[in-house]
């Protein structure tokens, strides 16, 4: 068998040009192997020891909507009416929120996280990224089993177009692993970055329509906000069966795009120097 070898070149990629995204794609490909094993490795890991293993990834839902509940009861806050059910309402957008807080939170922390790994062993470091991200998907499926019991719960019946889920939840799968390229390479230079960006997701979360609708009179939140529109049209397509916004919702997409595209070749120039800084 014939081994592929590699050979090293200054500034390989910058020569490269727009034939360098074959190159990206197909070391993907390459190493999906490794991406299944370190998500595997991650999963198993996370979970270790623990009683209810991956059903904690439910306890965050509950304890946000029991506690939102609780509060509208008593009447220290006001959520107007919904489309369904609130807590279904409620479940299917810290799901859907989750996507992108889970996957931003440990793909920032994936190449600290990774050590010798990075150092020692030479493979296309955003992996790690991916690998952490398909965690963050793994566990969106086990709350969509419970968004599926809830529809039975509450006798909800949501719009035949629920089929095209999963698609609708591609631009913020796209803009997660594009801001988790970005603030890997960042947390590699300053720690500081991964205990910033918990700190953020926690107050970004009530700044985005993930547990109350958007009042008309303060639509300019959806406006200004980007993550808003891939967080509702999830929610919007079973409830009603269409975007309401889709406008917004394609504006919102094509920037996730770009950001994931602009992230993935920054850090594959920048890939060489990672150990150096890990």
């Amino acid at each position: 068998m014939m081994e592929k070898v590699r050979v090293y070149q200054p500034n390989k990629h910058l020569k490269q040009g727009i034939k360098i995204w074959k190159e990206m794609f197909q070391e993907l490909f390459e190493f999906r192997e490794l991406i299944w094993c370190l998500f595997a490795r991650d999963l198993s890991a996370k979970y270790k020891q623990s009683l209810l293993g991956n059903f904690w990834c439910l306890m965050m839902p509950f304890v946000a909507i029991g506690t939102f509940m609780y509060l509208n009861h008593a009447g220290i806050l006001h959520i107007r009416q919904t489309s369904m059910p609130y807590p279904l309402y409620a479940l299917i957008g810290l799901s859907v929120w989750q996507i992108f807080a889970t996957g931003l939170n440990s793909g920032a922390n994936s190449l600290v996280g990774a050590g010798d790994l990075v150092t020692k062993i030479n493979f296309p470091r955003e992996v790690l990224v991916i690998a952490s991200m398909a965690q963050s998907i793994f566990e969106f499926l086990i709350k969509f089993v419970l968004i599926l019991i809830f529809f039975f719960v509450f006798k909800f019946t949501p719009s035949w177009k629920i089929i095209f889920f999963p698609f609708v939840l591609l631009p913020l799968a796209f803009l997660t692993i594009g801001l988790s390229l970005m603030l890997s390479l960042l947390n590699g230079v300053m720690r500081d970055i991964g205990n910033i960006v918990s700190l953020l997701l926690m107050f970004l979360m009530f700044l985005t329509p993930v547990l109350y609708p958007v009042p008309a009179k303060h639509f300019l939140l959806l406006k200004l906000n980007f993550l808003s529109p891939l967080i509702n049209a999830p929610r919007e397509l079973i409830a009603d069966g269409s975007i309401h916004q889709p406008l917004y919702y394609e504006v919102s997409s094509v920037i996730s795009l770009l950001i994931f595209l602009m992230s993935w070749r920054v850090f594959h120039l920048v890939e060489t120097k990672i150990p150096e800084r890990i």
